[in-house]
């Protein structure tokens, strides 16, 4: 006759409380994204974490349960492509509460690293560049007794990019510096101006980490690359993992003439955030932080803004119509 095990999971705990949030992280898996037009699917060795809440009656949640909706949505994945990382998050934050019928609540979110393929300005070398992609979904149980019209959801997607910044207050130091040394040796003021004018001046640089997240209801779409386009270009220049001297010529020049402080870079990726998604909800989130590893200092400067992109579309209005633009 086969042994009865106790679940002692369901049993009742001891000090009755309510936690937040039970469940795992660090669970490495590989995810199979798809891609439209016949292209090979994009393989990515993902991070993700799974949470469901717990009410204070339950002793325990059950762990494995979690890692079945996983393997369910990824196998499901096979026949049946997933296209976008937030859709897969969503798959199994929904499975989390049918198989977790006590939880209110789902938390799943992966990070992965996912590699861009990138031409040199100059050369047109081929060479990869790696970014940071992540996507979260959050499930929770509505009034609803329909399983699956009972769950809403929302879902977070986005990226975190290297790049490369210039210090503007450095730069203006040495402008200084060098229209004194060129008034010095008689250079007239007309040619000065010119040389000023044409040749970027020295500067400090920084490795710049851009970020941004967007938080949407679960029928919104986000497309990734437009995201890590817009981090890209709103620092001083990219990088690429490798520079031929006319490449790396360009390069600096380009960032020389581009300088940017960190604020500067949360500035810019607002504005291209409002520019490019117009069709975004304004109740929809956006998280945008940039982080520089400065070069003449041993700490970091951080810059960040956390505002719904309705609040964000009013400030632009309201900065346009006092500077004067149509």
């Amino acid at each position: 006759m086969a042994l009865s095990l106790p679940d002692v999971q369901a049993s009742s705990p001891d000090i009755k409380i309510n936690l937040t949030r039970v469940g795992v992280k660090n669970v490495k898996k590989l995810v199979e994204v798809a891609r439209a037009g016949g292209k090979r699917p994009v393989i990515l060795i993902s991070d993700f974490y799974i949470f469901v809440d717990l009410p204070g009656d339950i002793k325990g949640a059950n762990m494995s349960r979690n890692f079945e909706a996983m393997y369910e949505v990824l196998e499901e994945a096979i026949s049946s492509p997933i296209y976008e990382v937030e859709e897969l998050c969503s798959e199994v934050a929904k499975r989390l509460l049918l198989l977790h019928e006590y939880a209110s609540t789902a938390e799943v979110g992966m990070k992965s690293v996912y590699m861009l393929k990138r031409k040199t300005p100059i050369m047109r070398m081929s060479c990869q560049e790696p970014a940071t992609i992540f996507a979260e979904a959050r499930a929770f149980r509505t009034s609803s007794n329909d399983e699956e019209s009972g769950v809403r959801l929302k879902k977070v997607i986005g990226a975190e990019i290297v790049g490369m910044t210039t210090c503007p207050c450095a730069q203006e130091l040495m402008r200084d510096r060098i229209t004194e040394e060129l008034a010095r040796i008689g250079v007239a003021r007309k040619e000065m101006d010119a040389f000023l004018s044409a040749i970027p001046m020295a500067t400090h640089n920084q490795r710049g980490r851009g970020i941004i997240t967007i938080e949407v209801e679960d029928d919104v779409k986000v497309p990734m690359e437009k995201i890590i386009g817009i981090i890209e270009k709103s620092m001083s220049a990219k990088t690429y993992e490798i520079l031929k001297r006319p490449d790396e010529a360009v390069l600096v020049e380009a960032a020389h003439k581009k300088p940017m402080f960190v604020e500067d870079c949360v500035r810019e990726m607002a504005k291209r955030v409002v520019e490019t998604f117009t069709a975004l909800p304004d109740d929809s989130i956006i998280t945008i932080k940039q982080i520089n590893e400065e070069s003449i200092h041993q700490h970091d400067a951080v810059a960040e803004r956390v505002a719904s992109i309705g609040d964000l579309r009013r400030e632009l209005k309201e900065g346009d119509a006092k500077a004067g633009v149509a």
